[in-house]
């Protein structure tokens, strides 16, 4: 946006501390490099500018307590703010993506892992490579370590995944981390001994739920049956088995992640209704990425941004409204962005830090050893370029996967200070890049962020929440800052 000054120059910027700004709505959002922000008029932030704000005014206060103003005090407070948002930077990978099998049961629309018929039992990962896998991940220095199983169909290869968790909790009597194990599935393959085996290791069950059942099973279809009445059996089954356990159902129950197709666009409403009648408390609105089969299919199944926005939006606003109606509901990618917002704490949502997580806050394993920077890395190879390959077990240790040159070059590309275009923009206390999208979509691991299209998703997310924010109303913010709030699962960490 263009700025005026009344004066020959602005003669406030002396004592201001660095900060970014830019237009929303009808106000001018000041932010600074720990994530404070203040919304300001016009006149109010000309005033800043020229130094002549009032000092007794609200605003003034404001600025002040968010550390906008140079004193030593406020650097100090500043740098403190700053560090605790980015103390994920010292800590080292903590999320291990392990492919267990390409083998799946399920024909997905948006496949993103390049499945492999149920036949195909090469295509899985044997106990020996589990085993060497496991060792691999345990030498990271994270204090904190979350094992996530992902096919293919995990379930395929049920004997694996049994082992992985057997031998992870063996290896942690030793280790003594925070050891956490995760299972994506479809769902069609489990039965009451697999569920009671998960149960009693405390594995966190999360599956697909992509609307109403006719949207569901027209994006995941199933070779027998259908998809959707699978899920939601197991989904419910799975539920009840943690309240038997006496856990509180709003904070232990399987998740439900939902990929949104072109299909999808026309039911914003529907597949809203849908997580809230399956008592779901939180939707993951995500658009397609470019990898695995969706690269292929994206002429039949893809949308523009623009569109994607539009179902987003309306289904924000819905939500909203929901909320005001006491009908708990939140989306995830606002609930992230928002707790960047307006909390002093950073979620650590690898897609969205600077650097990215790509080698250093998480790491990929495939079924034959292989290693990526991160999933999306995986993805590619399966397409057939390795770009994003660190390693192969057992043959690399963690020190040659962390210390690549490829998790160095992928920590410098998704940097937010050294890319044009995000140094200066005003969300970047909040925002991220994927150099593998950009890769795929670009080119280059560098983005160009004016062409950008997950930029264009992300900005516009920004651009929305702050929008929210500015219009002033108090039930709005207060839904919005209960979205943030983050209650204790630590039943999930009790293999430390």
């Amino acid at each position: 946006m263009a700025v005026r000054f009344k004066g020959s120059k602005a003669a406030g910027l002396d004592r201001l501390s660095p900060f970014r700004f830019g237009r929303i709505r009808d106000q001018v959002l000041v932010t600074n490099e720990a994530g404070g922000f203040v919304l300001l008029s016009e006149g109010e932030f000309e005033a800043l500018m020229e130094g002549s704000l009032d000092e007794g005014s609200p605003k003034h206060e404001e600025l002040k307590s968010k550390h906008f103003f140079r004193s030593d005090e406020a650097t100090a407070s500043l740098a403190r703010d700053y560090a605790r948002k980015n103390a994920f930077l010292f800590s080292g990978p903590y999320l291990h993506i392990v492919i267990v099998t390409l083998r799946c049961n399920e024909v997905c629309v948006y496949c993103h892992a390049s499945r492999r018929d149920v036949s195909e039992v090469a295509f899985d990962m044997k106990p020996e490579l589990a085993r060497q896998v496991v060792d691999t991940i345990f030498e990271s220095p994270s204090p904190v370590i979350n094992i996530e199983f992902q096919g293919g169909e995990p379930l395929v290869n049920w004997e694996t995944v049994r082992f992985l968790i057997d031998y992870s909790v063996e290896k942690n009597r030793t280790a003594r981390k925070k050891l956490e194990f995760s299972l994506v599935t479809n769902l069609s393959l489990m039965d009451d001994a697999k569920l009671a085996f998960l149960m009693s290791n405390n594995v966190q069950i999360c599956t697909s739920i992509d609307g109403p059942k006719a949207v569901h099973d027209h994006n995941r279809k199933l070779l027998k049956g259908s998809s959707y009445d699978q899920a939601v059996q197991w989904m419910r089954k799975a539920d009840q088995a943690y309240r038997e356990k006496g856990l509180d159902p709003d904070l232990y129950h399987v998740e439900a992640l939902l990929t949104v197709t072109r299909e999808t666009l026309k039911h914003p409403r529907e597949v809203v209704d849908e997580y809230v009648r399956l008592g779901r408390k939180a939707i993951f609105l995500r658009p397609l990425n470019p990898f695995g089969f969706a690269a292929r299919t994206f002429q039949s199944i893809g949308y523009t941004p623009d569109e994607f926005l539009r179902f987003y939006f309306e289904a924000m606003d819905y939500m909203i409204d929901l909320n005001r109606r006491g009908v708990e509901i939140l989306e995830r990618t606002a609930a992230i962005l928002l707790t960047k917002m307006l909390t002093p704490v950073d979620p650590n949502y690898l897609d969205l830090r600077s650097p990215c997580g790509a080698g250093i806050g998480q790491v990929a394993y495939n079924y034959d050893g292989t290693v990526f920077t991160c999933d999306e890395g995986r993805m590619l190879y399966q397409q057939g370029d390795d770009m994003f390959q660190i390693g192969t077990i057992p043959e690399s240790r963690y020190q040659d996967l962390t210390g690549s040159p490829t998790v160095k070059a992928l920590a410098v590309a998704s940097c937010l200070d050294n890319i044009p275009g995000c140094v200066d923009c005003v969300f970047k206390p909040y925002c991220g890049v994927c150099p593998v999208y950009n890769y795929a979509q670009q080119g280059g691991i560098f983005g160009q962020m004016p062409t950008n299209e997950r930029c264009r998703i992300y900005r516009s997310i920004l651009e929305y929440l702050f929008g929210r924010i500015a219009g002033g109303e108090k039930q709005v913010l207060d839904i919005l800052t209960k979205w943030t709030i983050v209650r204790d699962r630590s039943v999930f960490f009790s293999h430390d």
